[in-house]
């Protein structure tokens, strides 16, 4: 086990080696391979730590800035298992009661100067018990570091956000991500309302899947009022209800029943078939598929619309099997991937798994002109 850090240690004495990646409890090995498989691309060299259901991994590079090195040459949004990624050194141990904040202004005294804080913990159990703590803690610790000079007076994107990665009050990690390369959200995850109109929490996962796929921006034009969009296993309706919110116009395709109020709305079509058989007459702006089958099967079809075009833009879910779920999802997507290679499409490929997905991961697909 590497050694701590006392608190008052500064972080010129430390390395930022150390890149913290917050995953689903359970996907420790998932994300750990894809860190592995990451850093080995890029060859930056070390080795990971995890202990089943933390919520995160440890990558430690052999390299003093190694973690800053993987930040600066691997697009976040290009990891799959990761909700947030955190160049960091060891452990701050055991910080004074009497003076938290002293100890970790003294311990971050040569970190850049950042433009926002974030007190995070792992998504577990366990570790939600310190969120209150976090809370009390968050505004005398601001005050201090804007002190120090080490956070900007107002918040600031442009610059490196501070996250302090509790294992509990006196115990955690310090570092940082870099604005456009990481995730916008506290703990990687969108706090989103379930609308108790929709018909499933389903839905959650296509409106997350919007969050992180589609720039805010961009919402008017790629998830326009009067697009037609298909719905592959629509019922009964949670991922329709987010289509038609938006004033879409829905073929939504399952044998089985649809929510009757989305009926009434005039703008759903139901088509009673096998989800994986339709074919659309003409192509629409957007294909969504929350079907559950083998990633195998489910990735064949999802080429069949992309190579055919028959869709513009495509979500989907990739349903993971127990054990080896990296590899699944690596199969999946060179199987798509083959697939338009030979029929000389050219498509942005872009997979997470979300914080609403459970055994699954999400896939975001766009035919480029």
């Amino acid at each position: 086990m590497a050694p701590f850090l006392d608190a008052t240690t500064a972080v010129s004495d430390m390395t930022l080696n150390h890149l913290l990646l917050y995953c689903r409890p359970g996907f420790e090995s998932d994300c750990a391979n894809e860190i592995q498989s990451v850093s080995a691309r890029l060859g930056i060299y070390g080795y990971v730590k995890t202990r089943e259901n933390a919520g995160y991994v440890t990558f430690i590079s052999h390299e003093p800035d190694g973690a800053l090195q993987i930040q600066k040459k691997q697009r976040f949004s290009g990891l799959v298992f990761a909700r947030q990624w955190v160049a960091a050194g060891e452990m701050i141990a055991d910080l004074p009661m009497k003076d938290r904040v002293g100890a970790l202004t003294a311990a971050l005294a040569d970190l850049p100067q950042c433009g926002e804080v974030r007190l995070e913990t792992a998504d577990t159990n366990e570790a939600k018990e310190l969120s209150v703590f976090c809370r009390k803690f968050a505004h005398p610790l601001r005050q201090g570091l804007r002190k120090a000079g080490l956070l900007t007076k107002t918040e600031d994107p442009r610059k490196p956000c501070l996250h302090l990665f509790f294992i509990d009050s006196c115990n955690l990690y310090a570092g940082i991500s870099r604005p456009g390369n990481n995730s916008p959200w506290p703990m990687g995850i969108p706090r989103l309302k379930f609308p108790k109109e929709a018909p499933s929490r389903s839905t959650l996962k296509l409106e997350e899947a919007f969050h992180v796929f589609v720039p805010r921006d961009e919402w008017d034009t790629r998830l326009a009022s009067g697009m037609k969009a298909v719905d592959l296993g629509a019922a009964p309706g949670g991922w329709t209800w987010q289509l038609v919110n938006r004033h879409m116009f829905v073929s939504a395709v399952d044998n089985g029943p649809m929510n009757r109020d989305l009926m009434e709305s005039g703008l759903v079509t139901h088509l009673q078939e096998d989800g994986f058989l339709f074919q659309p007459a003409k192509s629409v702006n957007w294909m969504v598929c929350d079907i559950v089958d083998k990633p195998s099967r489910t990735a064949g079809r999802m080429a069949d619309w992309l190579v055919n075009g028959w869709c513009r833009e495509a979500i989907f879910n990739l349903k993971l099997p127990m054990k080896q779920r990296f590899t699944a999802v690596e199969a999946a997507i060179d199987k798509i991937q083959s697939r338009l290679a030979e029929a000389e499409r050219h498509c942005s490929l872009t997979i997470k798994q979300l914080y609403h997905d459970r055994e699954e991961v999400t896939v975001h697909a766009k035919l480029e002109s």
